[in-house]
C-alpha cells in the first residue's frame, strides 16, 4: 500500500492527531542525484532535503536481465524517501514531547 493509500484511511478513520502526511514528506525534498555503479545494476539515491540534510536509498537486481533503470530509480528514491519518515517522525515526537513538558 502506498504513502497516499494509507493517509486515504487515516482521514477517513477521522484520525486527525498530530503526525506526518505525503505531503509533508515529499515537501521534503529539495532535489535528488542518481548514481549508477558501473557494470552494475547497483543505483544510489541521494535526496537533498530543503534544509540541506541528505539520506540515500539503494536498488539492485539479483538478475540483470531483468534490470530497468527507471524501476531502479524508483525503488532507490522510495527507500530514501522511508528514511524522511523516520527523521521527521523522531523531530515531530520531540516537538510533542517538549510542548508537553512545557505545559
Amino acid at each position: 500500500m502506498d504513502d497516499l493509500a494509507i493517509e486515504k484511511k487515516i482521514r477517513k478513520k477521522g484520525l486527525n492527531a498530530p503526525r506526518l502526511t505525503p505531503e509533508l514528506v515529499q515537501g521534503m525534498v529539495g532535489g535528488t542525484q542518481y548514481y549508477r555503479f558501473p557494470g552494475t545494476s547497483t543505483i544510489v539515491c541521494c535526496i537533498t532535503l530543503t534544509n540541506g540534510f541528505t539520506v540515500t536509498g539503494e536498488s539492485s537486481c539479483v538478475s540483470s536481465a531483468n534490470f530497468d533503470e527507471e524501476i531502479g530509480k524508483e525503488v532507490a528514491f522510495n527507500k530514501a524517501k522511508d528514511k524522511i519518515w523516520v527523521f521527521e517522525g523522531y523531530l515531530l515526537n520531540h516537538i510533542i514531547n517538549k510542548l508537553k513538558e512545557e505545559s
